[in-house]
């Protein structure tokens, strides 16, 4: 059991330090009922109450959003939860590393940051590897950061195309027969692809570049047979392409090109009789130089804090059954670390 201890952390400077507390202590009311710690605060001086770990954890987490403050950043609640998930998730880390990564969007007119520790590894890993796989639950960005970095690559003129696409694959549910002309039939499995795009960049400006096949958003069966050149390159729902099509998938690249492929190993909608192609590639391409995997988990996730308890509460479930189909998946992903 944790002994009781208590903390004292001075803070230089009074306005600050009023930022820092919130209106009517709000900020420091919230990290003590996260942390199930007391805090007192005199003037700028505050002392900390409760079991010696989340103590210290408290304790980071002040001095950390404390230099944050004084560095110009403005934090908000959700940044305070942010700060406490990384600091719990590995006491060495520094949030200013993560909150102040800048990813560039649509010309810098749009900045995006990642708000956990695997999310800066991600946009890290990106930057320094030519192939990437980012492997999570929903909700921890993935997608979306990787749709970031493309149009940042685009922007700056890294790359002169965008190629955005994922496997036409139901997610538990028979549609039946779907009406229209072929792009219309794929655009319901695309449509995710399309709404990432459209937070980054005008309608009309993403209408134009995929008029000129600048940006191209296509199902993965398109892909065969192609050689992919000077493009940004993201397959995403990737757990649910083939052995085959993932083979198919990465052989597409070509010169000066960076791929992405992302995918939640939980979420499977293939035949109970088909393997993954996301889960055969963490076992065969593991050691291969130039090719980098990052693990997300439910710390990781940015939407609803229930979000969270719902993938644990799951996980748990999970932990309780044969060694078959997801768990089976879970000890394999864990091997590949």
């Amino acid at each position: 059991m944790d002994s009781k201890e208590n903390s004292r952390l001075v803070l230089d400077d009074n306005q600050i330090a009023m930022n820092l507390y919130g209106e009517k202590g709000s900020n420091l009311k919230k990290i003590s009922s996260e942390l199930n710690v007391k805090i007192n605060a005199r003037g700028n001086e505050l002392t900390i109450f409760g079991k010696e770990r989340d103590v210290i954890i408290a304790n980071k987490v002040l001095r950390e959003l404390y230099d944050l403050i004084s560095d110009g950043y403005k934090f908000n609640q959700r940044d305070i939860d942010q700060a406490i998930d990384i600091i719990k998730s590995d006491p060495s880390a520094r949030i200013s590393d993560v909150f102040l990564k800048k990813v560039p969007v649509s010309g810098g007119k749009k900045i995006l940051s990642p708000k956990t520790i695997n999310q800066k590894k991600y946009l890290d890993a990106i930057q320094t590897n030519d192939i990437l796989f980012g492997i999570g639950p929903a909700g921890t960005g993935k997608t979306y950061l990787a749709m970031a970095m493309a149009v940042s690559a685009f922007v700056n003129n890294e790359v002169k195309r965008i190629i955005l696409t994922r496997p036409a694959v139901e997610a538990g549910e028979k549609l039946g027969f779907l009406p229209g002309d072929l792009a219309e039939k794929i655009n319901p499995y695309l449509r995710p692809l399309y709404d990432a795009l459209y937070d980054m960049l005008p309608f009309e400006k993403v209408a134009n570049l995929m008029e000129r096949q600048v940006i191209e958003i296509a199902p993965l069966a398109f892909m065969r047979g192609r050689t992919l050149n000077e493009a940004f390159i993201i397959l995403d729902e990737a757990q649910n392409t083939t052995s085959e099509q993932m083979k198919m998938f990465l052989t597409r690249m070509g010169f000066n090109s960076k791929v992405i492929v992302t995918g939640d190993i939980t979420q499977i909608d293939l035949p109970d009789k088909s393997s993954s192609g996301l889960i055969e590639a963490t076992r065969i391409l593991k050691d291969i130089d130039g090719i980098s995997f990052v693990f997300f988990n439910q710390n990781d996730v940015i939407r609803h804090k229930l979000i969270k308890l719902i993938i644990d509460a799951y996980e748990k479930h999970e932990d309780k059954m044969p060694l078959t189909g997801r768990n089976k998946r879970k000890i394999e992903e864990t091997d590949t670390k």
